[in-house]
C-alpha cells in the first residue's frame, strides 16, 4: 500500500507567496478577527464538548446548521445552550452535543448566537482533541453507524463532518500486487452470511460485477481481490469508475465500503494510491468526496 500526503505550495508561478505582513493577518493569527473561537473535544461515544471564552451576553447559544445542498432551503438546525463550565472561575462556557439525537449525514457549520434571537456568527476553531477517533476502526459499531469529525473548512471556520448509515463496511488495508487489487474490510451494524458477496457497480449504469468474498471467523471481517477481468464491461471494454459494496446475504441491500472511522474528515487527497497496470489498462483505488471506496479504470 502506498499513501502520499498532498501539500499546497506556498508560492506558484502564477502568484508568489504572501508577504509576511499578509500572512500574519490570516484567520488563525489575526488578533483583530472578530469571530469567536471554540475549543472542542470528542469522546469514544461521539459526545462533543465545545468550549468558548466568557461571553458578553447572559444567554449565549451554539447553533449547528446542516449545510444545505445547492438550490435547497435551510431546514436542519440544532441549538445548544452554552452553560458555565466545570471551572466556573474562568468564566468560560461550554456546550455538549450528546450522541443522541443522531445528526443527519452531511456537513454542519458552527455558529455562536449571543442571544437566542440574535444574529448568528461563524465560529473559528481552537484546539481540537480528536485522540479518541484515531483508533475508532478497532471498535465494533451497532446500527445505525454514526460518525462525527470536527474539522476546519477551507475558509478557516469550525464545522462537523457527519455520517449516518444503517450499516457500514470499513475499509482497512488496500494492497496492489500481482496485477490485482486486494481490500481488507470490516462490517459494522450487520453480520456476514454464507452467501455474502462483494459487488462492483459501474457508476451511472446498471452494470454490476460480483466478486468472491473471503470471510473471517467472526462474521464481521472480510477481504476480496479484484483484477482486470472483474472490471470489464460487455465486449471486453475497459474504463469508468466502479463503486464498491458488500451484500451480507443474498436478499440484503448492498452496503457501501468506505473509510469513516478515524479522525480524517476528507480523505480523497490524503490517502492516494498508485495505479496497477494489466492487460493494457490501469486501475486505481481511491476515496470519493464522501470517503467511499471506488476503483477508477482507464
Amino acid at each position: 500500500m502506498t499513501s502520499t500526503h498532498e501539500r499546497t505550495a506556498a508560492g506558484t508561478p502564477e502568484g508568489p507567496a504572501a508577504p509576511p505582513d499578509e500572512a500574519a493577518t490570516s484567520p488563525r493569527n489575526d488578533t483583530r478577527d472578530a469571530h469567536p473561537r471554540a475549543h472542542c473535544a470528542i469522546d469514544a461515544d461521539g459526545r462533543l464538548t465545545f468550549r468558548l471564552p466568557p461571553p458578553s451576553t447572559p444567554r449565549p447559544q451554539l447553533l449547528l446548521r446542516l449545510r444545505p445542498k445547492k438550490g435547497r432551503p435551510e431546514t436542519n438546525l440544532h441549538v445548544l445552550d452554552l452553560e458555565p463550565g466545570p471551572d466556573r472561575a474562568d468564566g468560560h462556557r461550554q456546550a455538549v452535543l450528546e450522541p443522541h439525537p443522531v445528526l443527519d449525514e452531511g456537513r454542519w457549520d458552527v455558529y455562536l448566537l449571543p442571544e437566542p434571537a440574535a444574529e448568528r456568527r461563524r465560529v473559528r476553531p481552537g484546539p481540537r482533541d480528536l485522540r479518541t477517533l484515531v483508533d475508532g476502526h478497532l471498535r465494533d459499531r451497532s446500527s445505525p453507524v454514526t460518525v462525527r469529525i470536527p474539522y476546519v473548512t477551507k475558509d478557516g471556520f469550525l464545522a462537523l463532518r457527519t455520517w449516518r448509515r444503517t450499516a457500514h463496511a470499513e475499509a482497512r488495508a488496500i494492497g496492489i500486487e500481482d496485477r490485482a487489487l486486494t481490500v481488507t474490510a470490516r462490517l459494522h451494524g450487520a453480520e456476514l452470511h454464507e452467501d455474502a458477496t462483494v459487488r462492483l457497480r459501474l457508476r451511472g449504469t446498471d452494470t454490476v460485477r460480483t466478486v468472491r468474498l473471503r470471510a473471517d471467523d467472526d462474521a464481521r471481517g472480510f477481504s476480496f481481490t479484484a483484477g482486470p477481468g472483474d472490471l470489464r464491461v460487455e465486449g471486453g471494454k475497459v474504463g469508468g469508475i466502479w463503486d464498491v459494496f458488500v451484500r451480507p446475504t443474498a436478499d440484503a441491500p448492498p452496503i457501501r465500503v468506505a473509510r469513516l472511522l478515524d479522525d480524517v474528515a476528507d480523505r480523497k487527497h490524503v490517502h492516494v494510491y498508485p495505479a496497477a497496470e494489466a492487460d493494457g489498462s490501469a486501475f486505481r483505488p481511491y476515496y470519493t468526496v464522501d470517503n467511499d471506496l471506488a476503483i477508477e479504470v482507464t
